[in-house]
């Protein structure tokens, strides 16, 4: 695939960066029908073609998704890329052992952006600001250098997101980027868009958006495109928006929705939100909010590592 110089940039944030308006989807990447050298194949020709940020998490596929991102990442194309991956970690300890495993994976020394995944609950941000949480443990990589920036991620409840702000003020802690649904339908249902979007570009965060096809389940409504599915998604202020490629034929689609992208105008946007209005009221088609079907922390709770045992003790006297 020929490379494209002019693939359009966005900042993230205040961080001084500038990265691709749009991202490629780690969890795709390790499908069962995408093996490793499709895998590594996507993740190369999206860099050449001017997609560079590349998202991925310490629990996708297990650990598979990082190590093809890994082996893509050798002959020069780290060092042309944004890499972000995430940990599931809410204690110090559990956060540096999958921080640790994600650099072996991908091979790297640092990662550019590391941000807590699924902050699906309002106790998940009390865990990770705790004295012994993960957000000390990704505060102390930075200093070491094995990180650059801090985020995190969710797909639940915008509420929940506002509240993890909101203790991450409290706790002075610096957050660069947060992560969240931000699709057609949204605004119809607990809407990120709504809630906490204006919320991050009033402090300056990087704002990454997810899930704007729900992995083709909003294409089921019948009521829009993939297209605008994408272009809905990049007219917001958003600094990236993250979408899934499993084949080449989807990374074309998404290098032509990038190179050719004109931001819907408002009246535009709103006839979007009126055609989806019906489809959309129930969380229907963003099963993300309205099921558990996406909340890979639920199923897998060791993955959140143990409470303090000075509150298991609490609990147990």
């Amino acid at each position: 695939m020929p490379p494209v110089s002019s693939f359009p940039t966005r900042p993230l944030g205040s961080t001084g960066e500038n990265v691709s308006c749009l991202g490629v989807g780690g969890a795709h990447l390790g499908k069962k029908q995408v093996d490793e050298k499709l895998a590594i194949r996507i993740v190369r020709s999206a860099i050449d073609a001017g997609i560079t940020f590349l998202d991925n998490s310490w629990d996708y596929h297990n650990g598979a998704s990082e190590k093809r991102m890994g082996k893509a990442l050798r002959d020069g194309y780290r060092e042309r890329a944004f890499l972000m991956t995430k940990i599931d970690g809410r204690s110090a300890e559990a956060a540096t052992e999958q921080l640790d495993e994600s650099l072996k994976r991908l091979r790297v020394e640092h990662i550019d952006l590391v941000q807590h995944h699924e902050i699906i609950r309002y106790e998940d941000a009390n865990r990770i600001f705790r004295k012994n949480g993960a957000q000390a443990a990704l505060e102390k990589a930075r200093k070491a250098g094995k990180l650059r920036y801090i985020g995190f991620t969710g797909h639940k409840d915008p509420n929940i997101h506002r509240y993890m702000l909101d203790l991450a003020a409290q706790h002075e802690a610096r957050i660069d980027t947060v992560q969240m649904p931000l699709n057609v339908m949204d605004t119809h249902y607990r809407s990120f868009e709504q809630i906490v979007l204006p919320e991050l570009v009033r402090r300056g965060i990087g704002v990454l958006g997810m899930k704007s096809m729900a992995q083709g389940i909003i294409l089921k409504s019948k009521t829009v495109t993939a297209e605008e599915c994408l272009r809905y998604a990049l007219s917001l202020p958003t600094s990236v928006v993250i979408t899934g490629i499993d084949s080449m034929k989807i990374l074309k689609q998404a290098i032509t929705a990038g190179t050719t992208f004109r931001p819907f105008s408002e009246a535009e946007m709103h006839a979007l939100r009126a055609r989806t209005r019906e489809a959309a009221e129930q969380g229907s088609y963003e099963l993300f909010k309205t099921s558990s079907l996406f909340d890979s922390t639920a199923e897998h709770p060791e993955w959140l590592g143990e409470e303090p045992k000075q509150l298991q003790a609490m609990v147990s006297e």
